[in-house]
């Protein structure tokens, strides 16, 4: 059972709690960076067309999509968490594509400078990446910046299933993740996993046996939990407007989350329960409701239910070591 010290008067571990502890209380929010990356699967390394579910403009907010440098992007959004939300440190965080997908040279190249921006207020950086474009050398640099900085390594494991997968044109195995996570081991690195909760082929008993894939890997820190939402420009989207099929909705989505929170290893922090598309690209499942709003829905109805995080989990008698 949480304490209000350990969850934050939340049920479950929760990251706006983490950061607020980790940081004596100060307001911290994530600048959001795209720095031109593309993907393996997409220029034609790995495959073409990336993802079905993906269009890479769906992850970014489309202010930061309209700015051509890097720069303006880290400058103009700290002037707006300041402004709207009385920020006071920050994370640079680059999320749009495959952020370590370039020769390391090039990486530190950007990475520097977009920690050269407000040096003194940035606390954090955040990269956003796929489990096949991670190596040893590019773990080192990553650790190079954990002398002043908190590094988060965030990498998309989407499916446990390597039959999904495949259906997605992911272009990467689960086998690939757990070599990762491998290098990523006794690492000074905060490692973050992405899941998608809601392929149409996986049953509700399927997705909560993520919960033991998650458990079984002490490196990982951080989750990030999403459902699957279907956006224009993706090769799902196309389908789905063909032939729709079954998503989400608010309630089901809340009920799984609540079996499956359960289940979770209690130390995990949750970074996010859902994601949310802008509305001018989401086709489904559309709530119509804000981000906050539907934040407060699950929270409350988390609570009702008297769901604790790591209530259910059971400790395997040997963590594995892949």
């Amino acid at each position: 059972m949480g304490t209000p010290v350990d969850f934050g008067h939340k049920n479950y571990n929760y990251y706006g709690a983490y950061l607020r502890k980790k940081y004596d209380g100060k307001r911290v929010f994530k600048i959001i960076v795209d720095a031109g990356f593309t993907c393996p699967n997409r220029d034609g390394s790995k495959g073409y067309g990336g993802c079905t579910y993906c269009n890479v403009d769906s992850f970014t907010p489309e202010l930061s999509r309209r700015l051509p440098t890097m720069k303006e992007q880290i400058e103009q959004g700290m002037e707006r968490a300041i402004k709207g939300y009385a920020a006071e440190k920050f994370i640079i965080y680059f999320q749009p594509n495959t952020n370590t997908y370039a020769p390391v040279h090039y990486l530190k190249s950007m990475y520097d400078e977009a920690l050269s921006i407000n040096p003194e207020n940035v606390i954090g950086l955040s990269v956003g990446t796929r489990p096949d474009c991670i190596d040893a050398e590019k773990i080192a640099l990553l650790e190079s910046y954990s002398d002043r900085l908190d590094v988060d390594l965030e990498m998309g494991m989407e499916s446990i299933y390597n039959e999904t997968l495949q259906k997605i044109n992911r272009g990467c195995s689960h086998e690939e993740l757990e070599k990762a996570l491998a290098l990523a081991n006794n690492t000074k690195l905060d490692i973050c996993v992405h899941t998608i909760f809601g392929f149409p082929w996986e049953t509700h008993e399927m997705m909560l046996r993520y919960a033991d894939e998650i458990n079984r890997f002490p490196q990982i820190k951080f989750v990030k939990l999403h459902h699957l939402h279907i956006v224009e420009g993706s090769i799902m989207g196309a389908r789905f407007k063909r032939e729709p099929f079954k998503v989400f909705s608010l309630e089901e989505y809340t009920n799984f989350l609540a079996d499956f929170i359960p289940l979770l290893r209690p130390d995990i922090v949750i970074q996010r329960m859902f994601g949310l598309a802008d509305y001018d690209l989401l086709i489904a499942p559309n709530w119509n409701l804000k981000k906050s709003e539907i934040q407060t829905y699950i929270d409350k109805t988390l609570e009702k239910k008297g769901v604790f995080q790591g209530s259910k989990y059971q400790p395997l008698s040997q963590f594995a070591t892949v």
